[in-house]
């Protein structure tokens, strides 16, 4: 969700959305809850993280699901927006992790133009 976002409100960065465990496919619920504001993400695909991701950008993580490979574990000066996981949500609580997700882009994309 926050590379949909990244990717209409700063279309200028270069965004890349990864994990250290990524899902094979994207969730269905969070393509649909996307989709009803706008945003079209089904051509994003789960990638994994790379240390040259790391090196070369801004790194933010959701929240830490698996708290063995949390990348904020082992990555210096890492954002954390402590989100949950949409996995196993039911459409509204999607809708409040998509909306939450929004306003920490536009609060990030705010301080990246400071």
């Amino acid at each position: 969700m926050a590379e949909g976002f990244l990717r209409k409100y700063a279309p200028h960065l270069e965004v890349s959305s990864a994990g250290t465990k990524p899902r094979s496919q994207l969730i269905p619920n969070v393509v649909e809850a996307m989709k009803e504001i706008g945003i079209d993400i089904t051509k994003q695909k789960p990638k994994d993280l790379t240390n040259e991701m790391i090196s070369q950008s801004i790194t933010v993580n959701m929240g830490c699901m698996d708290k063995e490979s949390c990348p904020a574990l082992f990555i210096d000066n890492v954002i954390d927006w402590n989100i949950s996981d949409p996995k196993n949500k039911d459409i509204e609580q999607i809708r409040e992790i998509r909306d939450e997700i929004k306003n920490q882009v536009l609060k990030l994309i705010k301080k990246l133009e400071e």
